[in-house]
């Protein structure tokens, strides 16, 4: 007879998966942000920067992983019906946004130039491609 895992497991995971994105959507934000001002100048304020991220192409590649943390945050919310295949199922789709290709989607192309430009965001990458792995 096999033992199930606990059902809240996965339930960890992913609280800890949000947090670990939390903390890599930002490093992106801040290095897109970096490389815009390079091309378009300074950006004043943080409405002005918020309405940029929320609403200029420049970064629309990011907002997958707005959408993806949502995602995240609404399963976790309604932890009573959620079963422990769709918590799996959210935590293979990480492993998915997390691709980096150079010739991939703008979004993979995008979040491979930021892993090649920023040693943080490399790091971070690393970091959760080693969590989704199931490695320390």
């Amino acid at each position: 007879m096999t033992t199930q895992p606990p059902l809240d497991s996965p339930f960890h995971r992913l609280r800890d998966l949000r947090t670990r994105l939390l903390r890599l959507h930002k490093a992106l934000l801040d290095s897109e942000r970096i490389v815009y001002e390079r091309n378009h100048g300074r950006i004043k304020s943080k409405g002005e920067f918020f309405q940029l991220v929320i609403g200029d192409g420049w970064f629309s590649w990011l907002r997958v992983y707005s959408q993806f943390i949502v995602q995240i945050d609404e399963a976790l919310s309604d932890k009573e019906t959620m079963t422990l295949d769709q918590a799996t199922a959210l935590l293979s789709e990480a492993n998915t946004l997390l691709s980096a290709n150079e010739t991939g989607s703008l979004q993979e192309q995008r979040y491979c130039q930021a892993i090649q430009r920023d040693p943080a965001i490399a790091y971070m990458h690393a970091e959760l491609s080693n969590f989704l792995n199931g490695k320390k």
